[in-house]
Parts: structure tokens; sequence; C-alpha cells
């Protein structure tokens, strides 16, 4: 009688590192009641309070609320100026009294209030200092607070020699970035987009043809300005393509943290309309160019509250990040998840356009994906609901290692295992019929239960490393040696 392998859940071992959110982490919101006519209340209230009341009143609010984060008279000083149209003779008013009245429009927003999951790994640069057996690391995380509000928040830590995970001290602090008041655009790409959005039109040709094949947030304004006093064209079909060009434009941004803080204080809080809602499930990947060099990319989901958009994120030091919209007749649904590397002289992503089959992309530009075929359907019990990838694929001498997710009955989520072919990832050269991970007694339970999910991993010293999330609330790491999973693949 043939003897079936015993399941390939008891590879995988759980670390005994447990990531929860932590409710006091929280930064500064400009907070604006509705309507113009209720601000200019709370300023004339503010402005009936004399001198003595207006520091008694500020000198309880620094008091409580400045060990919290690291610049609240700054924040404080920003937000005043959000509402200092409203102010008459704001050039009399005392600092002390700009504050107060920035502060009124200052809220609290604790980023990981609700849970922090769907994590992702890459290995960093700088390992100077660090033996070379031991990989240096940055974690993102999906962090989600009230209003279900997603941001992308950091971790940085080391594997040793002995594939132990430590993380560096988390900071008490977190901080926003400032944003680019004059980001770059590229017109060609700029026009692509506008073209699939169905916004392209003879108004949106003009404007185009006004400005350079690199032009910045103020040079398009300029021009709108320019296109607004022309007679040409009907005031209302001008406004709609205008309206269209800068929501494209504000989709489209650029964010710089400040060096001295760690990286553990850095988040990605939605800045645009496009994702006010949240910024979902960042897949980080480091990328190899052609010429060796090395770039950092995310895609990830943005979300208005009702409409999705794919958006890609690079970055080379963590510190600056670029945000730029994907395009293409293919740019839909979630889960996208770049290649680390060009095939044959093309960009390779993973993704699944119709939420339920595995599908990969082709093509000569990154910010352009036109084609998409499907790569699998879902094939074993555990995925039979739908299936999709865990990551960026990782590369090996044997072929591409991909972790899969898939989704099973009662909606439970367990993560998978395949190897593509390194020259040809469209040939599945093996999957492994049995999940490598499925939620235990602990983990069935969270915001949403029966889950397991990661958006990325990494191989060190013959380990697979999975950081995952549990019941999309809370993160964990699993190991499982590499060995052991090319010996389980069942080859195609």
């Amino acid at each position: 009688m043939e003897t079936r392998p015993a399941p390939l859940t008891s590879l995988a071992r759980r670390k005994s590192i447990v990531m929860n959110a932590k409710i006091s982490r929280v930064i500064t919101r400009l907070y604006l009641p509705s309507g113009e006519e209720r601000t200019r209340n709370v300023i004339k209230r503010v402005l009936s309070l004399d001198e003595i009341e207006v520091c008694t009143i500020l000198e309880a609010l620094l008091q409580d609320f400045s060990h919290r984060h690291r610049n609240f008279r700054a924040s404080l000083e920003r937000n005043f100026e959000q509402v200092a149209r409203f102010v008459a003779d704001v050039d009399q008013l005392s600092k002390q009294r700009q504050l107060l009245i920035g502060a009124y429009f200052t809220a609290e927003y604790s980023v990981e209030a609700a849970a922090l999951f769907n994590p992702s790994i890459v290995q960093v640069p700088n390992q100077e200092a660090d033996s070379e057996d031991s990989c240096r690391f940055i974690m993102s995380f999906r962090a989600t607070g009230e209003g279900h509000i997603s941001s992308i928040e950091f971790r940085s830590g080391i594997i040793d020699s002995n594939n132990d995970i430590y993380f560096d001290a988390l900071s008490d602090y977190v901080e926003t970035p400032e944003i680019h008041p004059n980001p770059g655009y590229d017109r060609h790409l700029f026009r692509l987009k506008l073209q699939e959005m169905g916004a392209s039109n003879a108004i949106t040709h003009q404007l185009l043809n006004r400005l350079q094949d690199n032009f910045t947030f103020n040079d398009l304004q300029g021009k709108i300005a320019e296109l607004q006093n022309n007679g040409q064209f009907p005031p209302q079909e001008k406004v709609a393509a205008i309206d269209m060009a800068m929501w494209l434009a504000q989709s489209n941004y650029q964010i710089l943290f400040r060096k001295d803080y760690p990286i553990s204080e850095r988040v990605i809080f939605p800045v645009s309309e496009s994702e006010r809602k949240g910024i979902e499930d960042a897949r980080f990947v480091r990328f190899v160019d052609d010429d060796d060099t090395v770039s950092y990319y995310a895609t990830y989901t943005a979300y208005n509250g009702e409409t999705i958009l794919p958006q890609l994120i690079k970055t080379c030091d963590f510190l600056s990040f670029t945000v730029i919209t994907l395009n293409g007749a293919q740019v839909q649904g979630k889960g996208m998840a770049l290649f680390p590397r060009k095939i044959r002289g093309k960009y390779v992503m993973l993704s699944r356009q119709d939420g339920e089959n595995n599908a990969i992309m082709f093509s000569d530009n990154l910010h352009f994906w036109q084609q998409a075929q499907i790569l699998q359907e879902p094939e074993f019990p555990y995925e039979f609901v739908q299936m999709g990838n865990g990551g960026s694929p990782i590369e090996t001498p044997e072929g591409w290692l991909v972790v899969t997710h898939g989704v099973g009955p009662l909606r439970t989520y367990s993560l998978g295992i395949e190897l593509l072919d390194l020259d040809d990832p469209t040939h599945i050269i093996g999957r492994i019929d049995e999940p490598i991970l499925v939620p235990n007694a602990h983990e069935r339970e969270g915001y949403v239960p029966n889950v397991v999910y990661s958006c990325g991993a990494l191989i060190h010293q013959g380990e697979l490393i999975i950081p995952y999330a549990s019941g999309d609330q809370r993160c964990s790491i699993a190991t499982l040696p590499v060995a052991g999973l090319m010996a389980r693949l069942t080859v195609r």
C-alpha cells in the first residue's frame, strides 16, 4: 500500500516572534469640521479669548501632547496655515494664538489601532558593519486605524548566521513625511494615462502640448491657469478636463522622511484623493536592473472608498519615495507582485485580474501592462475559492520560488509553494499539493478569522523566511528549509 507523505505543515516552524499593533503610536492630522462656517465659528471663539486664557490652554496642551510627537509645535503651525485664510489681520495674532487655533484643527490618529498585518521583507544594503553570514532587512506592514484607513509602516532588523531574527528597537514615535511641493512628471506617460482613463480630448491635448517632455506640478498649474482664460472651449468641458488632469497629477507624488529618524518611525499615510481610504498590501521587492542598479519597488492598492487604483512605489534608500500610477489594460484587481529582475529584457509581474486565478504579465515598460495570461487556476482543495501570490518571486538556482495564498472552506486563507522556470516563468516546474502554513488555533482569531497571509519573503542560509499576518490583525514569522521544499515539489 502506498504511503502518503506527512502534511508539509510539519515543516513550517513558527518563530516565537509576535508583532502586535500598538495603539499609542499616533500621528497628527488636519481636522476640519464640515463646512467653512463651522471653521470660521471655531476661529471666532478662539479669537474671543484673552491672551492669558490662550497661553493657559496652550501650555496645558503642550504639556499633555508634546511628548507624544517629535515636532508637536510644527504640526500645530502647519494646521494653522491651512485655516489662516479665514483669519482677519492674521499677521497681528500672537504666536501662541496661532498655535492654539492650529490645535483646534488638529487630531491625533492611531495608525495601527485596529491592526498591523500583511508584511513583506527585503534585504537592504549597508552590510559593512554586519558579519558575512548575516542579513539586514526592512519589513513593511499594512497598518490600519480608525475608519479602516490603511497605511505603510516599517521595521528593521538582522538575521544572523543561525537564522535567528532580531528587530531593532521600536520607536514610540510615528512621523509622516514631507510631501514634495513640486513633483515632476513624464509628459508621455501622463498623456497615455489620461487616454486610458477616457479623459483624453482636445482640451487635455492642448494642455499637454504646452508643457515640456518633463514638467512639474507648478508647470501644470500655470498652463491650467492659461487654459482657464482661454475662451476656445466650453467652460463645463474645461472644468472636467482640468479636474481629471489634476486628479492624475495628485495621484503621483514624492515624499521625503528625515534621515535622523529611525525607520520604525516612518509611516506612509494616504496623500492623494485616490487613496484617501487606504494604502493596502504593499509588496516590496529588491529589484536589480540590467546595469546592476538596485532599487526597491512596491506595488500596492490605493482605495478611495469606492474604487481601487494599482500604484507603484519606488525608493532607493527608504527615505525618499516616489508614488506612480500603474497603467495599462491589465492593471486591474489586487495582488500584483513584481519579479526582482527583468527576464529576457522584459519586466515581469504576477497578478490576479479576475479575483480567482493567478496570472502573469510581461512588459517593456515598468509603468504599462497591456497583456496578461492565466498562469494557473485553483487546483488543490485549500485554494478552490481563489488563489494568488504571497509576494514577489524569489530567485533560486532551481527556479523562481513563489509563495502563494489560497482560499478554501470557511474562507480559510493558507500559504502554498510553487516553482517557476527561470527563463520562462509561464512554465510551472512544480507545486506542493499541501499548504505550507495554515491558521492554527490561535491564528484563527482576529479581525478577519482563519487567515494567514504574506506579502513577501526571502531566503537566507538555506531557509525560506516568511513574515505573515494572522487574522488580519498581528504578524509572526515562519521558516522552512529550502531543500525540504524542493524535495516535496511535484514536478509537472
